[in-house]
């Protein structure tokens, strides 16, 4: 996987790729889509979720550039796989799961593992979790029709927040920085995510 799909498409980062070749993929997959853990596609993990292709969970984790003091927030914990990589980079990761089952799953597998300094919590992403406000680093799993606004108050001085933004079946990737004087950002590519659900995510008859 790392050799394949992360080196040749630009993921250069060392800290980055040990902690991708030190992590069990598989463990984050359940049963139906196991074989395919590694592949490079998105993965069914049921409830109308998905793991991220590896290259995409690479390319945003490497946006946020890391460097391991960061308290970051992630936005859709489904599997868990995202967040097990970010706190392997970061000092301190909350991570926000809208659906019960998927948090209790992904809690379940981070405890296994034996990663700590990862909170999961059951709610509404999309305003964020203002209690361990400010972040360093945000990172949104899921479509957002704009950037939720509550994300960018949680957003520290200096911080990067990435996520994908659009309607219908494909957005474009973008990155956010929060300056002084305001906020910059720039688009990086064209992804396909799940959306976002919740209070500045897509309506119901849009999903």
């Amino acid at each position: 996987m790392v050799a394949e799909q992360l080196r040749p498409r630009g993921i250069d980062d060392p800290r980055l790729l040990a902690v991708f070749e030190a992590t069990p993929r598989h463990r984050f997959i359940p049963g139906e889509s196991l074989p395919w853990a590694y592949a490079d596609s998105p993965l069914s993990i049921g409830f109308g979720q998905t793991i991220s292709q590896p290259f995409i969970v690479a390319l945003m984790t490497q946006l946020l550039g890391l460097t391991g003091t960061e308290r970051v927030l992630e936005v859709g914990t489904g599997s868990g796989y995202q967040a097990a990589i970010l706190v392997q980079l970061a000092a301190e990761v909350d991570t926000v799961e809208f659906i019960p089952e998927l948090a209790e799953r992904a809690t379940r597998t981070l405890v296994e593992l034996g990663l700590g300094n990862v909170r999961v919590h059951r709610g509404d992403g999309s305003v964020g979790w203002p209690e361990s406000a400010p972040y360093d680093a945000i990172l949104v799993a899921a479509a957002a029709p704009q950037v939720p606004p509550p994300l960018l108050e949680q957003l520290a001085l200096g911080g990067r927040l990435v996520l994908p933004v659009g309607r219908g079946g494909y957005q474009e990737l973008e990155l956010w920085r929060r300056k002084p004087d305001g906020f910059e950002h720039e688009a990086i590519l064209p992804v396909a995510f799940v959306p976002l659900r919740g209070r500045h995510g897509l309506p119901g008859d849009e999903r």
